[in-house]
C-alpha cells in the first residue's frame, strides 16, 4: 500500500491547489492534434470539485453562445499547463449545481472582496 501512496505522491502537483468552487477560473490545458501540441484557453465558473488525491477533478462551466458548456478536469494531470484565478466568487455551497437552471444575470456569483493588506483565505481543502 505504501508503494502506491508513494508513486501517488510523485504525480500530484501542489501549485494547482489556489482557487476553490465559486471562482472564475482560466484553465490552459494542452491539446494534442497529429504532431503538434498547442495550449487551448478554457474560461469559467467552478462549479464542483471531486474526490481527493490524485483523482480529484473540477468541473468548469461557461456559457458559450447562449449555451452551456461544462467540462471536468482532472487536477493533477500532466495536460493542465497551469489555472489561472480570474475572479475570487463568493459562495455558501460545495457544488453549484443550480446554476444550471440561471440565465443571464441570475447565474452571476458575488465577488469576493479582500481587504488590502490581508492575505485571500486559502482555498477549502476537502
Amino acid at each position: 500500500m505504501n508503494e502506491i501512496r508513494a508513486i501517488e505522491e510523485s504525480q500530484m502537483k501542489t501549485e494547482l491547489d489556489n482557487f476553490k468552487v465559486g471562482d472564475t477560473v482560466r484553465v490552459h490545458f494542452k491539446i494534442v492534434e497529429g504532431k503538434n501540441e498547442r495550449i487551448q484557453v478554457y474560461e469559467g465558473l467552478v462549479i464542483a470539485m471531486k474526490n481527493s488525491r490524485v483523482g480529484k477533478t473540477f468541473t468548469v462551466r461557461k456559457n458559450s453562445y447562449g449555451v452551456g458548456v461544462e467540462r471536468i478536469f482532472p487536477i493533477h494531470s500532466p495536460r493542465i499547463a497551469r489555472v489561472e484565478l480570474v475572479r475570487p466568487g463568493k459562495v455558501r455551497r460545495a457544488k453549484l449545481y443550480y446554476i444550471r437552471d440561471k440565465i443571464g444575470k441570475a447565474a452571476k456569483i458575488k465577488e469576493l472582496i479582500v481587504r488590502k493588506g490581508t492575505k485571500a483565505p486559502p482555498a477549502a481543502k476537502a
